[in-house]
């Protein structure tokens, strides 16, 4: 099997995490390759969201172009199974933004493409290469070939399903609450404010005692419908676990009445996963691949962005010579992503339950303002 070492780095994964990772590597004058099982642009089921906090890295480094045409969004609309229904802005003049990421990742992966990084598609990173300890390089699979890459620094970001992070026993699903999503894209869905009294534009949670509903308003009248369940029965007929809950719904079957499918639904699960490193020896983790939570606070992508900037920076100070940038990288998420990700994990618990459901539905009828003070939380408003 042949091998080759022509980067000072290898991103494995061409997501938001590994395209943001690579951005900043190759404009700091690093050689970095990317190497991607998909090809861009692809479907990715998300909930679309791009929040105040993700703005503002992609304002920060120069990739607003990313997100033109997106649909602003003011906050999160959460309702319950009892009816209730509270509305969270996102305050202090901020907004989010609705955008596909189809549209998004291709966008970020083009961005590093023209910083310099050299990219690969259609690529399968098979495992990592480890020698006394130190993860070297990795192997690859396409269709033209099998080989070894070599590079000082491996960062992975290659999602969920991390073929690296699990070679190396560094990251597993959660074993509760185990939930699987499934989503579709549909036409002639009319915003919640259409059927509502109020303005502007929302994201939508509908929780309800098995199951939640994402929503997400894109541009170009195209609406993200999504379910989120722990009944792996219902997963054997997506297409009907979808109609079964959009179309009874009784809060969005008038919504959906007329609704049409554009997209076939995607499943996709076990949803959390948990990480216990940050990385190894020669090895960076970032993105879903250094733990993902439920995409029920519509944080994912920011979360994603930073851990790809967190990474980056960590690379850099391993290429200068740094041997514990793994253990300096886990600080540093510590620090800045550790109690956001303690919050959510404290809502997935909470959802996974129906008493949780009715309790958390009571404190925002009791304590309006509770809910947005958790929007503009998970938005990461800056104040």
């Amino acid at each position: 099997m042949a091998t080759f070492r022509d980067a000072d780095v290898l991103i494995v994964g061409a997501g938001p995490a590994g395209a943001i990772a690579a951005l900043v590597l190759a404009r700091a004058g690093v050689r970095v390759r990317v190497l991607e099982r998909a090809r861009f642009p692809r479907f990715k089921l998300c909930g679309d969201s791009v929040n105040p906090g993700a703005l503002a890295i992609l304002s920060r480094l120069g990739l607003d172009a990313a997100i033109e045409g997106a649909l602003p969004v003011d906050g999160m609309i959460v309702t319950s199974e009892t009816g209730a229904r509270c509305e969270g802005r996102y305050g202090h003049g901020q907004q989010g933004r609705m955008i596909s990421r189809h549209r998004l990742d291709h966008a970020l992966l083009t961005a590093a493409r023209t910083a310099g990084a050299c990219v690969e598609e259609g690529v399968l990173v098979r495992e990592p290469i480890v020698e006394e300890g130190v993860v070297s390089g990795v192997v690859i699979v396409s269709a033209s070939r099998t080989c070894r890459l070599r590079a000082p620094i491996v960062i992975a970001a290659d999602g969920a399903r991390s073929r690296v992070a699990r070679a190396l026993g560094l990251a597993s699903h959660a074993p509760r609450p185990r939930r699987w999503a499934v989503g579709a894209y549909f036409e002639g869905v009319p915003d919640e404010q259409e059927t509502e009294a109020g303005c502007g534009r929302f994201g939508e949670m509908h929780l309800r005692r098995e199951r939640y509903i994402g929503i997400a308003p894109l541009p170009g009248g195209v609406t993200n419908a999504c379910v989120v369940t722990a009944d792996r029965a219902a997963l054997r007929d997506p297409a009907r676990l979808l109609r079964d809950t959009l179309y009874t719904d009784r809060r969005l079957a008038d919504r959906f009445a007329d609704a049409r499918p554009i997209s076939h639904p995607v499943c996709l699960g076990p949803l959390a996963v948990d990480a216990t490193a940050s990385g190894a020896p020669g090895l960076l983790m970032a993105g879903d691949a250094a733990g993902f939570i439920d995409p029920m606070t519509g944080d994912g992508l920011r979360l994603a962005m930073r851990g790809g900037e967190l990474a980056a920076e960590a690379a850099l100070e391993a290429l200068g010579g740094r041997v514990d940038a793994h253990l300096r990288l886990a600080s540093r998420r510590r620090q800045e992503l550790g109690a956001k990700l303690r919050v959510n994990r404290l809502l997935r618990s909470l959802v996974a339950e129906p008493v949780g459901v009715s309790a958390a539905a009571a404190a925002t009828r009791v304590w309006p303002g509770l809910l947005s003070r958790l929007i503009g939380y998970a938005g990461d408003v800056a104040v």
